[in-house]
């Protein structure tokens, strides 16, 4: 019976080529989608999954004037008086951001320094982390003062071998200026790729409380980590610590826990609340997949019951000879599965192909591995690909009656055309779903490329002070600004976008509400920087030497002002720090966090000697030969210290990384929808053509034009494709409504972006009825009307 049920199938395939192939692209083209998106998917949803249960990240809820600020910087000296006050914990430690030792210079006696990324970390962190330790116990390692764990990589980079405890590393980092001694006291094995922290090495946390700005309570950025007890409930737990810091003094911010796990899925965070974060987009491209394959399976669904009639003599002698509904059930679904199978195959070659541009395309290093899970993954995609294409016609078809079926009459129900006309609404829906959301998409990207940032961000770019120039700005300004080409040089203490510090309750000005808690961002900066950058200024005037010293001078932004609520504000006191400060000057608002978040208070505070990033404005067309020269000042004046640097637009792409890849990623799904869609169209207008060829033909013979006979043909498939647009456009406009609220700064949604998407889906469906209408309308007439 088995071998009885191929040989149909293969004869089926074999005498509808256009219908096998047609569906075979189709189910290719989706599985092929879905496999990449499930391999992107899979990767993420993995992120951090193989530490120990119970671990836990501290969280700070700022409240502030703005409304509440969710953040993971806590007071240094936080994780050992939660683990010595709380019983419910079972470790705690204290680590840095990975970020604040990202890019040290680390060197072995007297070889060239590499770079690597390091943290600072406290003695339990091994005990609460599931990185596993080559050499070196968790109890030991990082108890000492000035010791340092390093990679198995890092060990092979400086010494080729991983017997190296005991053994003397330097570090330096423009964040801990001066060159660090450490003794290495373990190593531990590579991070596995599914860990959202990369890093190199890790410090004992002494070397970071060594001037005692991070021992204060006052202070923040350091992140603290907890593992609770067994049996102990996070949410009771939740309750307990959210007063804790106002023990302290710190009165403007309470504490709640969050699963590390969740940490690297879930970071978005408003109001206090969490509200998503890179799980958006894994639902989202999770949810894509699933249309695109539900649309190849649409495609199976009408061509399998259009061609219904073709088929009705095997069904009517089948069950004339006794066959059951459920053999012919089983005969169809086993056709759609084969056929499902054989598109699995192809798939499978196409994604081969494809993953090196598609691994580009979302920055990840993703294989087709043939692990068990994936295995699993592939046989569920592939059964319920195949149920789901044959589920109707194995039941439309195995449903009809044999008597007659033998006559040759196929009485369509209304039930039956409702839901091939409903499949075919469904498919261009979700098409015209896809086609509006990438063009919102891309117009907002475009917004964000084009709005004025408030900074020139062209032909600026920026290196760190290290090695034999570490403290030595002035000398290297000097030397950068007679280099030609360059317009004007400065230096800042941070990374201009993202990367700004701030200060938190500690500063005062006069008919300040002391009630009020504001939060400023704040920057140590050079002369010159706001002419480089071309800030521009509201009042006042800039820093400059001219002056003599504004180290006892500040400048505020527009925002700040605003929240400071303070008229004519050139020249009042500031004070910040314990120190009276005067406003010189005030800017325009600038741009120095991505557009999804609104421009805060900031201020600017003279400190030359506090800097340690180079920024450097060269002329148009002149970039080349500045970094020529500058490589060769790098070579001269601090030797063995290669020349990296960075654009500031760079740094600006780095904000919009995922939503360019979103677009992006949008762009080709959408293209992918609407072409299967209208595939399967193609195959229903071939067939509807070759089965109205008869009366094509009459209508020829008593004087139908071509174009009357095309827009007969035309008008059944435009009804679904404009019933389409009518169910799509609604729903586009609310979910794009809700992608856009996610930016402080964004587009009005257009009418033209919705007719457009649908009169698109019109034309595509139009063009695509309209070739196999022409071909039609050329056939002879006299051999049409032959045709039985």
């Amino acid at each position: 019976m088995f071998q009885h049920h191929l040989l149909l199938i293969y004869r089926n395939f074999k005498r509808y080529k256009n219908s096998f192939f047609i569906n075979l692209i189709g189910l290719s083209a989706g599985l092929s989608c879905a496999l990449l998106i499930y391999l992107w998917v899979n990767d993420e949803v993995q992120k951090d999954q193989f530490h120990a249960n119970r671990l836990y990240q501290v969280m700070g809820n700022e409240h502030t004037a703005e409304g509440i600020n969710t953040v993971d910087g806590t007071p240094g000296p936080l994780a050992e008086a939660m683990s010595m006050e709380l019983p419910e914990i079972e470790h705690a430690v204290t680590t840095s951001p990975t970020y604040w030792l990202g890019k040290s210079k680390i060197a072995v006696g007297e070889q060239l320094a590499i770079t690597g990324a390091g943290k600072f970390a406290g003695p339990d962190f091994f005990k609460m982390f599931s990185y596993p330790l080559l050499t070196g116990s968790a109890d030991q390692v990082l108890t000492e003062k000035n010791t340092v764990v390093i990679s198995e990589s890092l060990a092979l980079k400086l010494f080729k071998h991983t017997d190296v405890v005991g053994k003397e590393m330097v570090f330096s980092n423009t964040e801990i200026k001066n060159e660090n001694h450490v003794l290495i006291a373990g190593v531990f094995k590579d991070l596995p790729e599914s860990s959202s922290d990369q890093f190199d090495f890790l410090v004992s946390l002494d070397v970071l409380f060594n001037d005692g700005t991070y021992q204060k309570w006052s202070n923040s950025g350091p992140n603290t980590f907890i593992t609770l007890k067994e049996g102990e409930d996070p949410a009771a737990f939740n309750q307990k610590i959210s007063d804790f810091l106002k023990k302290k003094g710190q009165m403007t911010s309470t504490l709640f826990i969050r699963p590390y796990a969740n940490s690297y899925l879930y970071d978005n965070f408003e109001n206090g609340k969490m509200t998503g974060g890179r799980i958006d987009y894994v639902k989202l491209f999770s949810l894509i997949a699933v249309f695109i394959l539900v649309i190849a399976c649409i495609n199976f669904m009408n061509l399998s019951t259009a061609r219904a009639s073709r088929r009705l003599k095997e069904v009517g002698i089948k069950k004339v000879m006794g066959a059951h509904r459920s053999t012919l059930i089983l005969q169809y679904l086993a056709e759609s599965m084969l056929l499902t199978c054989i598109a699995l195959f192809v798939s499978l070659a196409v994604v081969e192909l494809l993953l090196p541009q598609f691994n580009t395309l979302v920055g990840k290093e993703l294989s087709l591995r043939f692990t068990g899970t994936l295995i699993l993954t592939l046989l569920c995609i592939t059964v319920f690909t195949g149920l789901l294409a044959g589920s109707y016609p194995a039941f439309y078809l195995s449903g009809l009656k044999p008597v007659l079926a033998l006559k040759g009459k196929l009485n369509l129900t209304a039930n039956a055309l409702w839901t091939r006309q409903g499949l075919v609404v469904f498919q261009f829906a979700l098409s015209i779903l896809l086609i509006v959301a990438v063009l919102v998409v891309y117009k907002q990207i475009a917004y964000v490329q084009s709005k004025s940032q408030g900074y020139h961000k062209e032909n600026v770019l920026y290196f760190e002070t290290e090695g034999a120039l570490q403290n030595k700005v002035p000398f290297i300004l000097a030397q950068v600004k007679r280099i030609p080409g360059v317009l004007n040089a400065s230096s800042i203490d941070r990374e201009l976008l993202g990367d700004l510090s701030f200060t938190f309750g500690d500063f005062n000005w006069e008919g300040r509400n002391p009630k009020e808690v504001i939060k400023f961002q704040r920057a140590h900066v050079n002369a010159d920087l706001i002419e480089t950058l071309g800030i521009e200024m509201a009042e006042g005037r800039s820093f400059s030497d001219q002056f003599g010293s504004d180290t006892s001078k500040i400048i505020v932004n527009e925002a700040g002002i605003k929240v400071m609520r303070i008229k004519n504000p050139i020249g009042k006191i500031f004070s910040v720090w314990g120190k009276d400060l005067q406003i010189i000057g005030v800017i325009k608002d600038f741009h120095f966090e991505s557009l999804h978040e609104p421009v805060r208070p900031m201020f600017l505070k003279y400190a030359p000697l506090r800097t340690n990033r180079i920024m450097v404005k060269a002329s148009a067309g002149e970039v080349g030969s500045v970094i020529k020269d500058l490589q060769a000042f790098y070579a001269k004046y601090n030797p063995g210290y290669p020349f990296q640097y960075r654009f500031l637009d760079q740094d600006f792409q780095a904000q919009y990384e995922a939503e360019n890849r979103v677009a992006l990623l949008s762009r080709y799904f959408a293209m992918l929808a609407i072409t299967i869609s209208c595939l399967g169209l193609f195959g229903l207008a071939t067939f509807t053509a070759e089965k109205r060829a008869k009366e094509i033909g009459i209508r020829k013979i008593l004087g139908a034009s071509g174009l009357n006979i095309i827009y007969t043909l035309s008008k059944d498939f435009a009804k679904p494709v404009m019933v389409a647009i009518v169910l799509a456009l609604p729903l586009s406009y609310v979910l794009t409504k809700t992608w856009l609220d996610s930016f402080a700064y964004r587009i009005d949604l257009q009418l033209w972006y919705f007719v457009a998407a649908g009169v698109l889906a019109l034309l595509l469906s139009l063009v695509t009825v309209f070739f196999q209408a022409l071909k039609a309308v050329g056939t002879n007439p006299i051999q049409s009307i032959r045709t039985e």
